[in-house]
């Protein structure tokens, strides 16, 4: 059954941060956009992934900050996890923002239409309802962003009751005793600390010689290994699962490692071994769009190879991250309404929310050097830093990679409370080319946890002042 066609200047495949940012900016330079989206507004980011799973790192932060009472000369005799507050508290939080966007949507007349969409032609979005129903969008101008789904690696025994994907660890009934997290990436270290939180034996299994792998500066994910472990979380590097078995209520983990097969026991298991883009079975093929593997190939300025269409987000593989996508979505706005910008991933950062907190941006320390370039390490501890020790989150550091002659920033990297916040200046300075010195003649406020920053810019200079390197 068919109901009419819509016709418009842009119209944009997914709603999720790439797709509906996409769609306002393009609205905002005047065109006629149509939006199509098959499932809530907001993409895997605001519904199960960013936004959810820091609404709960949020609460388990804020709960053992609750058990450390005494610490700060208070008296908090019961604090505890209450579990179905927690999940309503998360979803009303998701409900908000999900109704924002549309809200954004409305107010910018971009017209969305609801259902599962195919590309037919270069020009022309076949969608097909809920119902059944199908109709034809025409378009001057395509951006394709149907986001990301969770891989699927190739575990015997994977399917089994109690195994579970990052959406699934999102529905919190019951705290597992003992949980075992296959990847120790990014997804599955954030996890990690939030069970830990609740009360879990959370046991993490990463198949590469580190956690974080191409996440983080090697220094720093090596740090926050040390951290964990000494929270008590066991973390096995180099381990390759092989299958998964139940045995009545607890699963068995068969892994192979350096001291050959062996069982981990648990009674939940998280599979969290990162993302795919989500490409299939929407026509791309048929229609002889360009691949690299399941991403779409684009240019600089996020063009594929059909005239007139665009890709963004997840879908073009690189980093899954959302203001990343964001960014996408804005220059393909920009470039099917008549512009030429070119995306600029340079200033990109990531950002990790496990306990401590991982941030990044630029180039690590191994990149810069594997480039040729001669590099210098500035650093500072944030255990010499006022605001961390007022805040009792004294664990990690900050780490500047410079040109050894120009001191020009090529990387910052930081590990430690609120980093993901404190990013934001790392940004900023890879962007615009600043130096370390540029970083060390910019007053900071004291006392904050951003002049962690100035000192780590100082000690390009060797003149850190609250802090003497041995």
């Amino acid at each position: 059954m068919s109901s009419p066609n819509e016709h418009a200047e842009v119209a944009v495949l997914g709603g999720g941060p790439a797709g509906y940012v996409a769609a306002i900016c393009a609205a905002q330079r005047g065109a006629r956009v149509v939006l199509v989206e098959k499932d809530r507004l907001g993409g895997t980011c605001l519904n199960v992934g960013c936004i959810p799973t820091k609404t709960l790192t949020t609460a388990t932060e804020l709960l053992l900050r609750a058990k450390r009472g005494s610490e700060f000369g208070l008296s908090i005799p019961q604090a505890a996890a209450d579990l179905p507050a927690m999940m309503a508290y998360k979803q009303a939080t998701v409900n908000r923002l999900v109704n924002g966007v549309a809200q954004l949507l409305k107010a910018r007349r971009v017209t969305l239409v609801r259902g599962e969409a195919r590309l037919i032609k270069p020009d022309t979005l076949s969608v097909e309802d809920d119902q059944g129903k199908r109709q034809e969008i025409s378009a001057g101008r395509i951006i394709l962003a149907p986001g990301s789904v969770a891989a699927a690696p190739q575990i015997e025994g994977i399917g089994l009751p109690g195994v579970m994907t990052s959406t699934g660890a999102l529905e919190i009934e019951t705290v597992p005793r003992r949980l075992t997290i296959i990847g120790g990436g990014v997804i599955g270290l954030e996890f990690a600390c939030i069970y830990e939180a609740l009360g879990s034996k959370v046991t993490v299994l990463e198949m590469t010689p580190s956690i974080l792998p191409g996440a983080a500066d090697e220094p720093i994910a090596k740090r926050l290994q040390i951290l964990l472990r000494r929270r008590g979380m066991e973390i096995r590097t180099g381990a390759v699962v092989r299958r998964i078995e139940k045995a009545g209520d607890t699963l068995h983990v068969f892994v192979d490692g350096a001291d050959g097969e062996t069982a981990v026991e648990c009674e939940r298991v998280l599979v969290a071994t990162g993302r795919w883009p989500n490409t299939e079975r929407m026509g791309f093929a048929e229609l002889g769009l360009r691949m690299n593997g399941r991403a779409i190939a684009v240019d600089e300025r996020l063009a594929t190879n059909l005239p007139n269409v665009w890709a963004v987000g997840d879908a073009i593989g690189g980093w899954m991250l959302a203001h990343k996508a964001m960014v996408d979505g804005r220059v393909a706005a920009e470039n099917s309404t008549n512009g030429q910008r070119q995306a600029d991933y340079r200033s990109v950062p990531n950002v990790i929310f496990t306990r401590p907190e991982v941030a990044g941006v630029g180039l690590t320390e191994a990149q810069a050097r594997a480039a040729g370039t001669e590099v210098k390490v500035a650093q500072f501890p944030f255990s010499s830093n006022p605001r961390a020790r007022i805040l009792g989150e004294s664990d990690g550091l900050v780490r500047l990679i410079c040109e050894a002659g120009s001191g020009r920033i090529l990387g910052v990297h930081l590990l430690g409370p609120h980093v993901t916040d404190l990013i934001a200046e790392g940004a900023l300075a890879v962007q615009m080319g600043a130096t370390a010195d540029d970083l060390a003649w910019t007053t900071h406020a004291h006392p904050t946890l951003p002049e962690a920053m100035l000192e780590a810019a100082l000690d390009f200079r060797d003149a850190a002042i609250h802090f003497r390197s041995q």
